[in-house]
């Protein structure tokens, strides 16, 4: 059995429900549209990795739409929890609960992180006892524990979408005395700034192929 295990957060690719503060922007339709795109870019790179893969979606009734929208072959997991903090902690002991000894959590808004950080992070847990990936704007877009060390700590009491984030994060695996591994800092897609970045850092590369077909497509960042 592979020790590893990837769970991919991502949430049902429904108007108005995703990426709130890029809709405000460029409108619900397209942001609707540019997040089914990094779903799919993203999973093109982690179908590339040799560990499993599970769809953490939420919300939780929505197994259907989720198989309707990105396929039917993947394994899914419910997200559940009052918060995200709760719905993290939990799949995680989903996760920990199969014999997994090794788990890596990530976001599902960025569409061009190298699958050589995802290898990064399970690496760096045979030494250390946990992972964190920055985010530019205080927050993170990876977390992972080694079995022996989760520390579900780190999800109470936290403000999320906000710039303390990691800070309070940090705070509290320091008082655990945990050992951390920290990756490359990443920006992730939540403002039509992020997108515009996001753009001109690719524009040029063959990273991020759907997101990118479909930006030059529809004319979004010159707008």
């Amino acid at each position: 059995m592979n020790e590893r295990c990837l769970l991919f957060f991502v949430r049902n690719p429904e108007g108005g429900t995703v990426k709130s503060r890029l809709a405000d922007t460029v409108g619900k339709t397209v942001a609707l549209e540019l997040y089914k795109n990094f779903i799919f870019d993203m999973l093109a790179t982690l179908e590339k990795r040799a560990f499993p893969l599970y769809c953490c979606f939420y919300p939780e009734d929505a197994l259907n739409d989720m198989q309707k929208i990105i396929g039917a072959q993947y394994q899914y997991l419910p997200q559940e929890g009052d918060d995200l903090g709760a719905r993290m902690a939990h799949c995680f002991r989903q996760a920990f609960s199969q014999d997994f000894e090794r788990v890596v959590l990530i976001g599902s808004d960025l569409p061009d992180l190298p699958g050589e950080i995802i290898d990064e992070a399970f690496g760096s847990l045979e030494d250390a006892d946990s992972v964190i990936g920055p985010t530019i704007d205080g927050g993170y877009y990876l977390i992972g524990f080694k079995k022996e060390n989760f520390t579900p700590e780190i999800f109470n009491g936290i403000a999320w979408s906000t710039e303390i984030v990691l800070q309070k994060t940090l705070d509290i695996l320091k008082h655990h005395k945990r050992t951390v591994h920290h990756l490359p800092r990443w920006r992730d897609i939540d403002t039509l700034e992020d997108l515009r970045l996001f753009f001109e850092r690719n524009k040029d590369t063959s990273m991020s192929p759907r997101t990118m077909t479909y930006l030059k497509d529809n004319n979004i960042v010159s707008k």
